[in-house]
């Protein structure tokens, strides 16, 4: 069982940075493939970004590439992300999830989410 607690949300300008963390609980941290999602009103949740368990494979979404970095901290068990020149378009609720080992897109656990609302 892993339970997974993002923090860092908030209300940040168009143009503006803010930085996502998703703490995991449990012991074989390393051995999960770790993503975000998001979920703006009134559309589906949709793949932001996902990063290996060694940290040394990342895949994003379009819409975000070269501004969303993700990364994680075996050692601290916590993944980030990372969220440059944000638009508003980026307003939803992020949530972190956990896949065990290999990513398919189909997480085992979801965290709880944490609010972005970018204005314009």
């Amino acid at each position: 069982q892993v339970q997974l607690v993002e923090s860092g949300g908030g209300l940040v300008q168009a143009g503006g940075s803010l930085r996502l963390s998703c703490a995991a609980s449990g012991r074989t941290f390393s051995s999960y493939a770790m993503g975000w999602f998001r979920q703006a009103p009134g559309k589906e949740r949709e793949f932001v970004a996902t990063i290996n368990w060694s940290g040394d494979n990342t895949v994003y979404t379009d819409s975000v590439k070269g501004r969303f970095t993700i990364s994680r901290d075996n050692a601290k068990n916590t993944v980030y992300l990372q969220m440059n020149s944000l638009k508003p378009e980026d307003t939803a609720v992020y949530y972190c999830a956990a896949q065990w080992e290999h990513w398919t897109y189909s997480p085992d656990y979801w965290g709880q989410g944490t609010q972005v609302t970018v204005s314009s």
